[in-house]
């Protein structure tokens, strides 16, 4: 009886997506409390959006900054843990094979057992680094472009989630109706972002809507509450 096919299928495009969000959820929030809180102080569309602009621009780019000195930063201590690595292969065989013996342990593989495989990593030295990054270190090899990748795709995300509470204000010239209209979309945008992160991370995708709308409502019912306050 002929079988169908197994495929597998995982999500493997992790590291973007999680750079989409970093910079989405605060794109999002960010201006949009700035705007509010704006709103609540000053009587002009154009300050808001002039401000409002100022700070996704300033935003994005130190946004994309952090993302690329903490990718560059995990590139270093990669190569840094693997060159110590190296060096105990070479110096501290006996000790690195105990190791060995220990990871193939916590899977339930006896010494015996496991006593091919070691002598087969002994014969690499490369591929026995390899494995002592990963199931030692748990650190994976970095892609050589991460770095850059990770900052233009944080950056663009910012622009493109800090851009949507400002279009109100861009094409409603008085200040209280284009709050009204600036709420209500960008908590549209953060119910729709929040559910489409919750279904590529594997969270409950209503939950993950419900609890960005939260967080960023209440950034902005603070922010309009302080600058009213303050501006009377």
């Amino acid at each position: 009886m002929p079988q169908s096919e197994h495929v597998e299928r995982h999500f493997t495009a992790s590291d973007t997506i999680r750079d989409i969000v970093i910079g989405m959820s605060d794109g999002l929030t960010v201006p949009f409390a700035l705007a509010a809180g704006l709103s609540g102080a000053v009587a002009s569309t154009g300050i808001i959006v002039t401000a409002g602009l100022a700070e996704v621009a300033a935003g994005s780019i130190a946004m994309g900054l952090g993302g690329y000195l903490a990718a560059r930063s995990d590139v270093e201590h990669y190569h840094s843990e693997r060159q110590r690595e190296v060096a105990e292969v070479a110096e501290k065989p006996e000790i690195e094979e105990a190791e060995v013996r220990e990871i193939f342990e916590s899977y339930g593989i006896s010494g015996s057992e496991a006593a091919p495989l070691v002598l087969a990593l002994r014969r690499s030295p490369e591929k026995w680094v390899d494995f002592m990054m990963r199931f030692e270190l748990g650190l994976e090899r970095p892609e050589p472009k991460r770095a850059l990748q990770s900052a233009v795709t944080i950056a663009l995300a910012y622009v493109a989630g800090g851009l949507i509470p400002l279009l109100s204000y861009i094409v409603v010239h008085e200040v209280q109706p284009a709050l009204t209209l600036s709420v209500a979309v960008t908590l549209v945008a953060l119910f729709v972002f929040g559910f489409v992160k919750g279904r590529f991370t594997g969270a409950g995708a209503l939950r993950s809507a419900l609890q960005t709308v939260l967080i960023g409502g209440v950034a902005a019912a603070v922010a309009f509450a302080l600058a009213r306050a303050v501006s009377r």
